[in-house]
């Protein structure tokens, strides 16, 4: 059974600039049903290969504060630390989705780690199908393992798929041009 609505709101689906996101964010009760929405995602063998960091105010002044130090110990650029540190500054509210692959099992890490992707694009389109502005981002604080495992508190297995903003949309944000069907996809009929 096909759903227009649906199709019409993937078709149409952007990412809007988290730089650019007013307040306010999502309360807790209206977060869950998104969180729930958004783990209904691929999970071969159901190992749940990721979990969700839910970052508020507190939290994301302190890790603004951290990125910025973590700048400045591993000798980053200025420009550098200002992005990291502006990512969480900035932000209304963040959830970091953390890629935790399960060791021991028959499912390749590659699939779990594409789940926690996946995970990523499903919280994308949970949000803003519940009208909120969200955008996904990584950035230098992503891959540094100080960053992560003091700031975070990350295993040393798991790794961020990608930390995930939301708010509310300011002025509305210019579509960027999309790939071309004819340059990216092949048809093989035999």
């Amino acid at each position: 059974m096909s759903n227009s609505t649906a199709f019409a709101f993937l078709a149409a689906r952007q990412s809007y600039p988290a730089k650019a996101m007013t307040g306010p964010a999502p309360s807790r009760s209206e977060l869950e049903p998104i969180l729930q929405a958004a783990l209904r995602v691929p999970d071969h063998g159901k190992l749940e290969p990721w979990r969700l960091i839910v970052l508020e105010r507190a939290a994301l002044d302190r890790l603004a504060a951290f990125a910025e130090q973590r700048a400045a110990e591993t000798g980053l650029d200025a420009e550098q630390a200002a992005k990291g540190r502006g990512q969480f500054a900035r932000s209304q509210l963040c959830i970091a989705v953390v890629s935790a692959p399960v060791s021991g099992t028959k499912v390749p890490e590659s699939e779990q780690i594409l789940s926690a992707g996946a995970l990523c694009q499903n919280l994308l389109n949970a949000a803003q199908a519940a009208g909120w502005a969200a955008c996904w981002l990584s950035g230098w604080p992503s891959y540094d393992r100080g960053f992560l495992e003091l700031g975070l508190g990350l295993a040393p297995h798991e790794s961020i798929a990608g930390f995930v903003h939301l708010g509310t949309q300011g002025t509305p944000a210019p579509d960027r041009p999309r790939p071309d069907l004819a340059r990216v996809v092949q048809w093989v009929s035999a």
